[in-house]
């Protein structure tokens, strides 16, 4: 038989693990380059800096939310950080993640 305290505390740890992220948290900012500016006239997409830890899902949520669109599709890259040298010490930028989403037809973000 199992304990009622061992079974309240798999569950207290599983209810941790499960948490809701804010759509603010997941997608940081819309990324404005030259090639994000080609693709989005051309084929409707859009690049979006988003939380390393994040999944397509909650990637596709967030940006429906946050912009009011629909989203047909995501594809997600991890940046890889870039060694640089600031006078004698040898660094290293920070790894990220962008995500490449397509509207579906119709749908379009006012960017400014």
């Amino acid at each position: 038989m199992r304990d009622s305290g061992d079974t309240e505390v798999r569950i207290r740890e599983v209810g941790r693990k499960i948490q809701m992220k804010e759509p603010q948290d997941i997608v940081k900012s819309l990324l404005r380059t030259e090639k994000g500016a080609n693709i989005q006239r051309a084929l409707n997409k859009y690049l979006f800096w988003v939380d390393k830890n994040s999944n397509k899902i909650e990637i596709k949520r967030a940006v429906e939310d946050i912009y009011n669109v629909k989203v047909a599709r995501v594809n997600t890259l991890t940046m890889k950080g870039k060694l640089k040298r600031v006078r004698y010490a040898e660094g290293k930028t920070p790894e990220w993640k962008k995500a490449i989403v397509t509207l579906k037809e119709g749908s379009k973000i006012d960017v400014v």
